[in-house]
């Protein structure tokens, strides 16, 4: 492998080393209320699917009989 094909490996690694020094990272107490949002969120997003699923199905059930 010749060093035209290193060097631009390194500049990337470069690269994504001093993004990576740019991250924010959350604290605890915000890491717990994200997590915690996106649960609920997650857990209404199925019950809505759920009922509207069983809707259609009750819909399809009565035009097929």
């Amino acid at each position: 492998m010749s060093n035209e094909q290193k060097a631009p490996k390194i500049k990337f690694f470069d690269g994504v080393k001093a993004e990576f020094k740019k991250i924010i990272w959350p604290d605890k107490n915000t890491l717990l209320k994200q997590s915690v949002a996106v649960v609920i969120v997650s857990i209404a997003m199925g019950v809505v699917i759920a009922v509207l699923d069983m809707i259609m199905q009750y819909g399809i059930n009565f035009l097929t009989m």
